[in-house]
């Protein structure tokens, strides 16, 4: 039937970096640095738009813009959790006081 999930798999930045400098060389296509390296093309596409996207070649969210977004939205998932605990909190105690 369909071929079995890969693994996922994660890169250092290094890697990233050396594997974009392949495709930008030109000798090779993108589908072809993928297959040589064992990764899907579709990886290999988005770490080429992000490094154009750092460098400032193409519009939008740079790695270090993708990470402190990340970091805000899981303080503010904790900050959320917390508020919410203390309102469970208060309502308990206003309850048992009573």
């Amino acid at each position: 039937m369909g071929r079995k999930p890969r693994p996922r798999r994660s890169f250092t930045p290094e890697f990233k970096a050396e594997i974009v400098e392949l495709c930008r060389r030109g000798d090779r296509s993108v589908g072809q640095v993928a297959k040589d390296f064992d990764l899907t093309e579709t990886a290999v596409r988005d770490w080429v738009k992000q490094a154009q996207v750092d460098v400032g070649e193409r519009d939008g969210l740079t790695s270090d813009e993708r990470e402190e977004l990340a970091r805000l939205r899981r303080e503010n998932r904790r900050l959320r959790e917390d508020v919410d605990i203390r309102k469970r909190t208060t309502a308990f105690f206003a309850t048992e006081t009573r």
